[in-house]
């Protein structure tokens, strides 16, 4: 766990976000009194308003040269003296320094999924023992709790919410807490047989819809010949053909299967057997597709079926509608079959027919129906299958809503074009994941709570499904209000995440990581002790979020908020490519929510339907790649910006 605040900043408030700049900063200059450097904590707390300053340092004065001394006048009669008083001396202490109230919540924790996972690199303690969870809040007994023995039982006083838990054991047999701070704890019993890397089945779901037929310049004519034109359709054959190619050479036991969609649905499989065509009234039956799909025979790898797959992907024919809904649930429900499979979707087109669809054909069919999506890709999650959306430039294929597979799923979402697509697929392919079936927990005090996370608990859980490598997930606490000044009084602050998951080997582990962080005695936080990655990444990712689900104003106050207090950290401690970099972000960020706003304001004054309309549903295909990218934003230390790839 990494924090973006060496100390707990216990009295951040989001009433401080809708605060006015002119009236932060001149409430900050005219009430803050800075304490007596000897004041012990309680005085401190009472003795000054604990406003959550941020300071930050002057910059040294240029040296100047006296000015030349006027020419003196020959006159003997004197000027006379100014009566005004003296000039009024400037300020001194932090309120001359630049000083300025936060608006931002600095307490911020970055969490490094992708290598916390990864056990084989793993140097914590690894116990085959099962955890002791309190009976309460569930937290689990750590190096930093406190076992006291009583009338020959151990007690372990929860540092979280203070429950006496008696442990187990018995008489005599007084239990002490695990050493180190960061524990795996290993279940010697797996779900399942061995699953190795080779095992792991690739679903190309491509759509050959008549809008696949588009023609696009690949190399320009000259006298001699006439310019070359390919279609989107031929392109993605080229593409796969180079992915069949690449699949053989680094994983000649990997499985992989064709499936297409137009106005029929079609599963090739490793094409080494008849294909599967579903039709009618197939597209709109969820239990029969899913049924075909977790039931469909066993193909055989790459090895054995390059030459067979190879010719059924170049006798491919562009025609018909795009039933992508029915495809997307067939594929997923093959890739099911093996954990931490993956689906790569290809399309140009809006779903218009079968499940999912969310285009009407007519006034007298079914309406769109987008919940479809999240509704698949929490299936996908639970089975552990990634999977990755790819369009093509200058569409609209309701990228917002079928991304959402993507999303929940840790595949990836882009936009392609004829001369892209075949890196995107390489890029996807080359994806691992780490484990499947992941949660995170975090632990905090009795008196914490989460920003922007359902109810006010101490705790807060996250199903995150599936992980790949570099992947990191952020947090946002503060302190209740009522219990500010109790915390104050208090030295240190434990903080526990726990990590479920299963591994490759289908091995249930539980990652168990405590820390304790300080409480800040003083009302302000040096901006150059903050860390502008934890604070950028945090702010992408949230940002992201709070405009997916449609909380345009939340993110806004979020960026703006966010946006000066890196301006802040950077005059403090200059860090020219991360200041770029999140920088990029924010400002993409905030066009995207001006634009939303704008189009939600026309869409409540709009005859469309108010239950047909949200503020996602504005989002261009270009604006949604881009929040979902935001959406799993990692540091510029791990991997190359979100923006860029």
């Amino acid at each position: 766990m990494e924090f973006a605040c060496s100390h707990v900043v216990c009295n951040w408030k989001p009433g401080t976000m809708a605060a006015s700049p002119c009236q932060t900063l001149a409430g900050s200059r005219s009430e803050y009194r800075r304490p007596a450097a000897s004041a012990s904590r309680s005085q401190s707390v009472n003795n000054h308003d604990y406003d959550n300053r941020v300071a930050v340092l002057p910059k040294p004065a240029q040296a100047t040269v006296a000015p030349p001394v006027p020419p003196r006048h020959s006159s003997s009669k004197r000027q006379p003296r100014p009566t005004s008083g003296p000039p009024p001396v400037p300020p001194r202490g932090l309120e001359g320094k630049g000083e300025t109230r936060i608006k931002a919540n600095v307490n911020v924790l970055s969490v490094s999924l992708g290598s916390l996972v990864d056990i084989s690199k793993s140097t914590s303690i690894q116990s085959n023992q099962k955890p002791v969870y309190c009976g309460k809040c569930v937290a689990v007994l750590s190096a930093v709790s406190s076992v006291q023995n009583r009338q020959n039982i151990s007690v372990w006083t929860c540092e979280f919410c203070g429950t006496e838990n008696a442990l187990p054991g018995g008489a005599r047999c007084f239990h002490r807490p695990p050493p180190g701070r960061d524990i795996l704890y290993m279940d010697g019993n797996s779900d399942g047989d061995y699953e190795n890397l080779e095992d792991m089945m690739v679903v190309f779901c491509v759509d050959i819809s008549g809008s696949m037929s588009v023609t696009s310049e690949i190399s320009a004519g000259n006298s001699m010949r006439s310019p070359t034109h390919i279609s989107r359709l031929q392109g993605v054959q080229n593409a796969l053909q180079k992915a069949l190619s690449f699949l053989l050479q680094r994983s000649p036991h990997r499985r992989v299967a064709l499936v297409t969609f137009n106005d029929e649905v079609t599963v090739y499989g490793d094409s080494l057997s008849v294909p599967l065509s579903l039709r009618d009234w197939a597209l709109l039956d969820y239990d029969h597709l899913r049924e075909q799909g977790e039931n469909f025979t066993t193909l055989h790898c790459i090895a054995e079926s390059l030459q067979p797959l190879t010719k059924s992907v170049k006798e491919l024919r562009e025609h018909g509608a795009t039933a992508l809904g029915p495809a997307a649930l067939i594929s997923i429900a093959m890739a099911s079959q093996y954990p931490g499979s993956k689906v790569i979707i290809c399309t140009d087109g809006r779903a218009n027919i079968g499940l999912g669809q969310l285009e009407q054909e007519s006034a007298h069919g079914p309406n769109p129906s987008p919940y479809f999506y999240a509704q698949l890709a929490t299936y996908a999650a639970e089975k552990g299958v990634i999977v990755s959306v790819m369009t093509f430039e200058g569409e609209d294929c309701r990228l917002a809503e079928v991304g959402r597979l993507a999303d929940l799923t840790g595949g990836r979402v882009n936009i392609v074009n004829i001369g892209t697509v075949a890196l995107e697929i390489k890029s996807v392919l080359a994806d691992s994941v780490m484990a499947t079936g992941v949660r995170a927990t975090l632990m905090a005090p009795d008196g914490i709570y989460y920003p922007y996370e359902e109810g006010d608990s101490h705790r807060v859980m996250r199903d995150v499904g599936n992980v790949t490598e570099g992947q990191e997930m952020t947090f946002q606490f503060a302190v209740k209000p009522d219990k500010v000044e109790s915390f104050q009084r208090r030295d240190r602050i434990p903080f526990q995440l726990q990590l479920e998951f299963r591994t490759r080997d289908m091995h249930k582990v539980t990652r168990v990581i405590t820390q304790q962080r300080r409480v800040t005695t003083s009302s302000w936080v040096w901006a150059g002790s903050l860390n502008m990655s934890v604070l950028g990444v945090h702010c992408a990712q949230l940002c992201a979020r709070l405009t997916m689900e449609g909380k345009i104003q939340e993110a806004q106050k979020q960026l703006q908020a966010q946006q000066d207090l890196l301006i802040d950290i950077s005059e403090q401690r200059p860090a020219p490519k991360e200041e770029s970099v999140y920088g990029n972000w924010i400002s993409t960020m905030s066009m995207i929510c001006e634009d939303l706003t704008a189009e939600d304001k026309e869409g409540k004054t709009s005859k469309q339907p108010q239950e047909l309309y949200s503020p996602i549903t504005a989002l261009s295909d270009e604006a949604a790649k881009v929040v979902y990218q935001m959406k799993r934003a990692r540091s510029i230390n791990s991997c190359q910006a979100a923006l860029e790839s």
